[in-house]
């Protein structure tokens, strides 16, 4: 990986971690576990239309460790890592199948995706399948959160092609 890349990657990584922590210091929107906006994931989704599964993959590893060190939450690591590799999974197979136009598409069901592996993994590590009850509001908010975080991520992906048109890499 050249140089350039990896700055590249470090910095979109570096601004995912600050996104999550200003996010941490938003008020809940409900009283229900799990809801959240997930701004972090405007990073990932434009990672994914913009750099290889392999770099996008290490871009949300690197955010998944360093956010769990940061906030102290280790234990929060296998859930967020379930989501967030069934999500990346989704999106990179949904990605080779849709215009860039619909970036906003890739991420709501990214978001859907994100939900069920973290339930999933609630499911095997509490050995219990009542927290199937939290999928149908988790599904609700992910999507909303997933399509307000894609429309940003597909803004972001058109305006950095028109700042350097002859970057296509």
């Amino acid at each position: 990986m050249k140089l350039h890349k990896l700055t590249e990657l470090a910095l979109l990584t570096a601004l995912a971690l600050i996104i999550f922590i200003i996010e941490l210091r938003i008020p809940d929107l409900t009283p229900i576990p799990g809801v959240k906006l997930g701004l972090a994931n405007i990073i990932t989704v434009y990672a994914v239309f913009r750099y290889r599964p392999g770099e996008t993959a290490m871009l949300v590893a690197a955010r998944l460790l360093l956010g769990a060190m940061f906030t102290g939450n280790l234990s929060a690591l296998l859930y967020s890592a379930a989501g967030a590799g069934l999500c990346l999974l989704g999106m990179l197979g949904v990605k080779r199948f849709i215009p860039q136009r619909y970036i906003w598409l890739c991420s709501v069901i990214g978001a859907i995706l994100h939900n069920t592996g973290q339930i999933g993994a609630a499911i095997v590590l509490m050995r219990t399948t009542a927290v199937l009850t939290y999928l149908p509001v988790l599904l609700v908010s992910g999507c909303i959160a997933g399509l307000f975080t894609g429309l940003c991520a597909q803004f972001t992906v058109i305006r950095m092609e028109k700042l350097r048109p002859d970057r296509h890499e």
